[in-house]
């Protein structure tokens, strides 16, 4: 196995799995539609017809309706810990 590739600072990687190809299409279209896309790469998944898709979103670019989001989500250090955390 290869060692995870640290993205640069602002991006994020995402690994979408599906039983098709169709499938984590849309789930990528919904990300794009979110945050700017920097990279695709998709690739067979299993014996069974699966694809994986790979795709490097950049999150210092949100688009609606992500920016919205991340505004309204942001927490406070008080926040970030929770109940059940040692």
């Amino acid at each position: 196995m290869e060692p995870l590739e640290i993205p640069p600072a602002g991006h994020a990687e995402v690994r979408i799995v599906a039983a098709s190809p169709e499938v984590s299409r849309t789930v990528a279209e919904v990300l794009r539609r979110c945050f700017a896309s920097v990279e695709q790469r998709s690739y067979p998944e299993g014996s069974e017809g699966g694809t994986r898709l790979h795709l490097t979103v950049d999150t210092t670019r949100p688009a609606e309706p992500a920016r919205s989001w991340l505004v309204t989500s942001q927490s406070s250090e008080d926040d970030r810990k929770q109940t059940d955390e040692v």
